[in-house]
C-alpha cells in the first residue's frame, strides 16, 4: 500500500482527494493536514510514502513545509498541488526538494498514476515542463546560483548525460543521442544523482540550470 498524507487548507479539497484515493486498491490516506506546519509535523511522525502538498496555505506555506520534510527525512516524497502551472511557488518547492507538481484540475486517473510513479522513486514532472519553469525563473534571477565547481565531481560523460536530462530527453532518447545502451544511460543517471546528492530527475534539471551547465534559451 502507498501511504498518503493530504495537506490543504480547504477541507472540501481534502475530501475530494480522499474520495479518489480511497477508491484505489493500492493507496490509503493516513492523515490530513490543514496547514504547512501541521503537514511537516505529521509527515515526519507518520512517514508516509507521499505528501500531496498544496502550495498556498496560511502561516507556513507548502514551500516551507516541503523544505522541512525533505530536510528531516529522505523517505517521504512531496507532490506539489497548484492551481497554476507557472506559479512562482512551484519553482521554490522543486528547489526545496519536491519530486514534482500537479495541477489541481488533474484528472483522477492521472493523479493516481502520478502517485504511483513518485512512490517508485521517480519524478512526475516532465523535464520539458520543468525546463519551461526554469526558463522563466532562472532568467529573472529567482534561482539561487550553485558554484560551477560542483560539476567537478562528474565525468565528462556524466556531464553530457546531465545536460541532456535538463534539455528534456528521456533515457531512451539520451541513449540514441550518445550511442549508448539504455541500461548504460540508467547507470550514468544514477551516478549523477548520487554524486550530486539529488533526489530525482527534477532536481537534476534544476541543478543543471543553476550550475550554468545549461543556460536559458539554449536548444
Amino acid at each position: 500500500m502507498i501511504d498518503i498524507l493530504l495537506a490543504d487548507d480547504q477541507a472540501l479539497v481534502r475530501t475530494g482527494f480522499r474520495m479518489i484515493l480511497d477508491n484505489a486498491d493500492d493507496m490509503q490516506v493516513v492523515g490530513e493536514a490543514g496547514d504547512g506546519a501541521q503537514a511537516a509535523e505529521m509527515a515526519l511522525e507518520l512517514q508516509p510514502d507521499i505528501v500531496l502538498m498544496d502550495v498556498r496555505m496560511p502561516e507556513v506555506d507548502g514551500v516551507e513545509a516541503t523544505r522541512r520534510i525533505c530536510t528531516g527525512t529522505s523517505r517521504v516524497r512531496v507532490l506539489i498541488l497548484t492551481t497554476f502551472d507557472l506559479d512562482e511557488y512551484v519553482y521554490a518547492a522543486l528547489h526545496a526538494g519536491a519530486s514534482g507538481f500537479l495541477l489541481k484540475d488533474t484528472l483522477a486517473p492521472d493523479l493516481l498514476s502520478a502517485i504511483r510513479v513518485v512512490a517508485r522513486g521517480d519524478a512526475v514532472v516532465a523535464p520539458s515542463v520543468t525546463r519551461r519553469l526554469l526558463e522563466r525563473y532562472v532568467g529573472i534571477g529567482v534561482a539561487q546560483a550553485i558554484p560551477a565547481a560542483s560539476l567537478d565531481v562528474l565525468t565528462e560523460r556524466e556531464r553530457e548525460v546531465l545536460s541532456l536530462i535538463a534539455r528534456g530527453l528521456s533515457n531512451t532518447e539520451i541513449a540514441e543521442c550518445l550511442f549508448l545502451s539504455e541500461g548504460t544511460v540508467k547507470t550514468h543517471v544514477s551516478r549523477v544523482l548520487a554524486k550530486l546528492g539529488l533526489r530525482d530527475r527534477v532536481q537534476a534539471v534544476v541543478f543543471a540550470y543553476e550550475s550554468g551547465l545549461v543556460r536559458t534559451g539554449a536548444t
